[in-house]
This record gives C-alpha cells, structure tokens and sequence, in this order.
C-alpha cells in the first residue's frame, strides 16, 4: 500500500467473535464451476492499476465464469471499517490489507489460512515479501505488492554538477551532494525530518530492533545504540537538505518539490515519479533512478518494504472462489504487470524481466533482495503507528540537537503504552 501517511488501530478487541476458519458453502468444483457467481474484492485507492484490474478480471470470468467485483476504498478511516466488515456474515471475500497489519487481523481470527494455497503459486517468493503475511507460523495472507525507497535524481541537475556515474556507496552519495552543493544552485537533496520510512529502513540496514520483549510485554527499544547509529545516518542525509525537520514527505508533497526542477534528489517512492510529471510534464526526461547505496557497494542501504497482502475473510462463504481469484491475480503474468504498470519491487527472481520495463523497479530490486525488511511484525506494532507517531517526534528531536538517547527516553512511556493495548 501507499503508506506515507497511513495509520493503524489496534484491531483484535473489534473482531473477538470471527472464527477463525470460517467455512465456505461454495461446493468444491472444478475452476469453471462457479459460473454466474460474483466476487467482491475490497481494494485499496490507487492500488489496482488500470491495464492489471483489466486483465485479472478478463482472465478469471474465462477461467471460472464468474465475475470479480472491485470495490475501491479510500485509506482514511479503512483500519475501522475493515474490522467492522471482517467480523459481519457477509464479508467481502478478499481484502488488501496494509502487510504490517496482516498480523493484528490473523491474531483476531479474521482471516482463512492460505497455507495450501502459498505452496502452490508463491514457493519462490521472496521471504522478506512474505513474511509479513504471516502470523505464529501460519499463511494468512498473500502478498500481493510491496515497494521500497530509491534515489530518484535530477539529470539534469547532476550533468551541471559533473556527475557522470551513480555512487555506489554511502560516502559517494555524500560527496555527491556535496558537488551538487557546490557547483550548482540546486539544493543536494530534499529530505524531510520525519520520512519515517526511509528511517525505518535505515534501522533495518542496521539490525536495529525497534521493540524488544520485557517478560511477557513487548516495550520499546529505541534507546539501543543501534537505532541511534541509524538515526545518525539519517542526520547525515537530511544535512543536505533545507526541508522541515518537523515534517513528512507528504507535507508538502515531495514529489511536487522535486517537480520545480530545483532539487538534485529525493528518497522516494518509485510511483512518486507520476506525481512529479503530473505536476510538470516538463521533467519528465529529467528523472533518474538508482539503488540507495550502503556503505560498502555491495550491500545496498536498508529499505523498509512497504506493501498490502491479499486476505480472505474467515467468515467468507466463498472461499474456494477467492482462491481462484488469487491464482490468477499472483500469478506470473499479473505479478509481473504490477511491476511493470506501477513499479513495484519484484519479489521474485522470475520477476526481474518485468523490472528491466521500470526503472524504478529495477532500481528497488536490489535492495529489497539484500537489505529488505519490514516493522516488527506483531499484532501490537499497529498501535505505534497511529498518529501522532511518536517514532516521527523522536527524529525531529534528534534533528533539532537532542541525544537520541534521551529523546527515545521521552517517547519510551507513549510507545509502551501503545505496545500495551492488545
């Protein structure tokens, strides 16, 4: 999913009562039995692309003679409205859940396990990718898409600074911006202080763990030495910037900063390139992209892998048709489609052709396949999330000159507290 700016609520006390099996009254049959029948999959706005949504729909009225009912779902308020819909009679019977909140669902019994299922289209899906549609051991998700940071850069900009190649390290990324800073009145990189994701992938590249077990709780870890040297990264890369440190990327739009032709780079989103042209069609043949580079060039620079499953409701009465439907939406041919429509990070190595028809996917590969990783995936972690996400108050503190050591102390009562509520 798009997750800039998505928040989370706790789940499982809204959905006590779903089974957490369910059963379908759909009669086993063959893939062409079910004709006449109608499946409603709830998506997310923006998430299925025209030419994929075209293609799986025709494909899968051949293959089953049913048809698929896309309902599209706007992001504010869905945490609520999902839970509500999961725990009814009559569910929709495929749901996009946002992938690091696949577990609070499974932990309430909301959704059917897809073990059987996984095993048959995703045996090499990458693990990174598939992770987070699991929950104590079991598949109750599939993954759908997920995305991660890269360098989308200004050519135009970096040819005026003499920039011939893309750095393949953290240190030549840096003396990268500082050329850019020197030789040219564009600004290096625009980098607000709370793009929490690029900093959560930097806690990734450094095996820093941002909760920790307490006995029988899970409580914060942001005052381990680990999460500091990521955040002291993070301070290096905003260094070049002259963005807000008390803002996101989506406040403004950062996409729409880079649009005005005065900014050498940003970490972005590879589908942030559209936003960019929508806003000045002009900058179009200007925009580059390359892998985020480490500090050794062979290991790229940790990424959070940013996505949504695909879930079928426990208490669907269509289950056998859902499953269907995700065979043809995973497969190959569709998963391949996204990459290519959208941008998507491959998650498997099949996939790699596809991402040579996106630059902003053969860009994210890298990194996902070597540094990839995501929030920790347990029930309580979607409570941290909610705004105000105190994981954002930390890093502008930090920017603004405060310890990392004492700004997790002060956030360490509300994210315990937040850990607490499930």
């Amino acid at each position: 999913m798009k997750r800039g700016l998505i928040t989370a609520t706790a789940v499982a006390g809204m959905l006590v009562s779903v089974a957490a099996c369910g059963s379908s009254d759909t009669k086993k049959a063959s893939a062409d039995g079910f004709k006449g029948q109608k499946l409603t999959v709830w998506v997310m706005s923006g998430s299925n692309p025209e030419q994929w949504t075209k293609q799986v729909s025709e494909q899968f009225t051949k293959k089953t003679g049913a048809t698929v009912d896309f309902k599209v779902q706007q992001w504010n308020g869905i945490q609520q409205k999902l839970s509500t819909a999961l725990s009814e009679d009559t569910p929709p019977d495929i749901v996009e859940i946002g992938n690091t909140q696949t577990a609070s669902y499974a932990k309430a019994g909301a959704l059917a396990d897809l073990g059987d299922l996984k095993k048959e289209i995703g045996a090499d899906w990458n693990d990174a990718f598939n992770k987070a549609a699991m929950a104590d051991g079991k598949q109750y998700a599939l993954p759908w898409y997920a995305g991660n940071r890269v360098v989308m850069y200004n050519k135009k900009i970096w040819a005026e600074a003499g920039l011939k190649d893309t750095p393949k390290t953290r240190t030549e990324l840096f003396k990268a911006f500082d050329t850019i800073k020197q030789k040219t009145d564009a600004e290096p990189l625009y980098l607000p202080g709370q793009n929490w994701y690029f900093f959560d992938g930097l806690t990734i590249g450094t095996g820093a763990d941002l909760v920790k077990k307490d006995g029988e709780k899970w409580v914060s870890n942001l005052a381990d030495p680990k999460v500091s040297k990521a955040m002291d990264i993070y301070k290096q890369y905003q260094a070049f910037s002259t963005a807000p440190k008390n803002k996101d990327e989506a406040t403004p739009q950062q996409a729409e900063v880079f649009a005005k032709g005065k900014t050498g780079a940003v970490i972005a989103m590879g589908y942030e390139a559209k936003t960019a042209i929508a806003a000045n069609p002009k900058i179009k043949d200007d925009i580059g992209f390359f892998t985020i580079p480490g500090e050794t060039a062979d290991k790229p620079e940790g990424v959070f892998l940013g996505g949504s499953n695909f879930a079928v409701a426990g208490m669907g009465k269509k289950q056998d048709l859902a499953k269907e439907f995700l065979k043809i939406a995973l497969s190959k041919e569709n998963d391949g489609q996204m990459v290519k429509e959208v941008g998507w990070t491959p998650k498997s190595p099949d996939l790699a052709a596809a991402a040579k028809e996106n630059p902003a996917a053969e860009a994210a590969a890298p990194a996902a396949e070597k540094s990839g990783g995501t929030t920790p995936l347990i029930p309580q972690w979607a409570a941290v999330e909610n705004v105000p996400n105190p994981i954002k108050n930390y890093m502008t503190a930090v920017l603004n000159g405060k310890a990392p050591a004492d700004a997790a102390k002060d956030i360490e009562s509300e994210i315990n507290s937040r850990l607490a509520k499930q």
